[in-house]
């Protein structure tokens, strides 16, 4: 039994191709930009079966194509491995291809390498949630470290499991040069890395915090410029330093 916060049925920006995208409930982290504190408490939800939701998905599979497939984002889909598993394993059943959008905060090599296993057993890729290359700029912005988080990149990688690099610019907080240039650095020491997508902070969550009476944490900050943004692209893709 799983906790969904929702679904989207013909997503086209979480993963390759047409995607069915489930989203959890339910995420320990606290990032200063989300634009999802709905999806934060893990006392709310929807549950569902991975057989409702297979018979569900099945319903848009001749949609996907080729290309496209099911993803499984949150929140964070890892405090629920058990569940994403058992879901992968029977979208393997039927030919599905199978994405995880994580930041990977639950990630420990001591305590849950096997339960991380399974589940990548039946995973054909992974969308990691870099926030910030700098762990002390990391729990600042996350009010969490990154060290599993990048230990999870390099187990990734040593799995040879294809990943996509996601990481939300944010002004004044992960866009200057170091930070970048430090973040490509580590990137570079990887092999199974496919794709860098540079998203731009903004604003369009703030709603989402006055009715839920919430501080917003970003009043100040503004969205990135394109000047900004391309900087960032040119640098995290290699052409630029």
């Amino acid at each position: 039994m799983g906790i969904i916060h929702s679904l989207e049925t013909f997503g086209t920006l979480d993963g390759p191709g047409i995607r069915f995208v489930i989203f959890l409930q339910g995420c320990p982290m606290r990032c200063k930009y989300c634009h999802n504190p709905d999806t934060w408490s893990f006392m709310s939800g929807k549950k569902m079966t991975t057989e409702e939701l297979i018979t569900e998905i099945l319903k848009y599979k001749n949609y996907f194509g080729t290309s496209g497939g099911v993803t499984v984002s949150g929140g964070e889909p890892l405090a629920q491995i058990d569940f994403v598993t058992e879901l992968f394993e029977k979208l393997k059943q039927n030919n599905l291809h199978t994405c995880l959008d994580t930041s990977g905060v639950f990630f420990n090599r001591d305590k849950n390498l096997e339960k991380f296993n399974k589940l990548l057993k039946y995973t054909d890729l992974v969308l990691l949630d870099i926030k910030h290359i700098d762990t002390h700029k990391h729990k600042d912005l996350t009010q969490h470290y990154n060290e599993n988080i990048l230990d999870f990149a390099k187990y990734l990688n040593e799995k040879d499991i294809p990943v996509w690099i996601k990481y939300v610019l944010v002004p004044t907080f992960n866009d200057d040069t170091k930070s970048l240039v430090d973040l490509k650095n580590f990137i570079n020491s990887l092999s199974n890395v496919k794709k860098i997508e540079v998203l731009p902070y903004h604003t369009m969550g703030v709603s989402k915090y006055s009715k839920l009476g919430i501080d917003y944490p970003l009043q100040n900050i503004k969205p990135p410029t394109k000047e900004q943004i391309n900087i960032a692209n040119k640098i995290l893709k290699g052409d630029l330093l």
